[in-house]
């Protein structure tokens, strides 16, 4: 990559600004409550733009990560923070143990679901499965933040581990946040759950059985079981 990390962004947030459509900014902002404002790109000309811009001006270096991922974040554009998390996604391939700072960083800043769940289930996913060791320390600092992005990223980064999930740790956090009143806990909870089931469904319905759920976890952990 030959232009400077800024240039580098605001050269996609450029190209993304020559196909803007307002109709379609105003309808990602109303959905996302009229937090973030958008370019309006569609997410398929998006990745096809990402696509073609990579190909011209290749990946940031792994050791600037943190950097980059500021100047995303730092940018007015929701699509841009897309951007930073798809391009992240690539050049962590191979993830470095000092990833994790530029992943909470991501979790804690701008948050809502429609990042912090790509960061939880495939980036900080691909972290903790490259650095096992990692995973109860970090996440328990997590679950100690009071951050409920960063709780909810403790409870979804299995979500596709199958036969891989620490079960006991899962159902521990789930323990830990099972009374608390917060929509994206209550959800994580029960998103977690159910897609445990598919692997350990004995579990799962012995777990659901023997807490006192939310009701909304109760009924997303038990809708593949009933």
């Amino acid at each position: 990559m030959n232009a400077s990390l800024n240039e580098y962004v605001t050269g996609f947030e450029d190209l993304l600004k020559l196909q803007t459509d307002p109709l379609v900014a105003q309808g990602a902002s109303a959905y996302m409550r009229n937090q973030f404002d958008f370019i309006g790109v569609k997410a398929p000309a998006r990745r096809e733009s990402l696509r073609h811009y990579l190909k011209m001006q290749g990946l940031p270096a792994h050791e600037h990560l943190f950097e980059f991922v500021e100047l995303c974040w730092k940018r007015p554009y929701r699509e841009i923070q897309y951007f930073g998390m798809e391009v992240v996604e690539k050049v962590m391939k191979k993830p470095l143990l000092s990833d994790v700072e530029a992943l909470e960083y991501m979790i804690i800043n701008r948050s809502w679901w429609d990042t912090v769940d790509f960061i939880a289930t495939h980036l900080a996913s691909r972290y903790f499965m490259h650095f096992q060791v990692e995973i109860r320390p970090r996440t328990r600092v997590w679950m100690d933040s009071g951050n409920i992005w960063l709780q909810r990223s403790a409870l979804l980064f299995q979500l596709s581990w199958k036969e891989r999930t620490d079960v006991d740790l899962l159902f521990h956090y789930m323990e830990e946040l099972s009374q608390e009143k917060e929509f994206f806990i209550e959800k994580a909870i029960g998103w977690a759950l159910r897609q445990l089931s598919r692997t350990y469904p004995k579990q799962v319905r012995q777990f659901v059985e023997s807490h006192a759920l939310r009701p909304l976890s109760r009924r997303e952990a038990l809708r593949l079981l009933t």
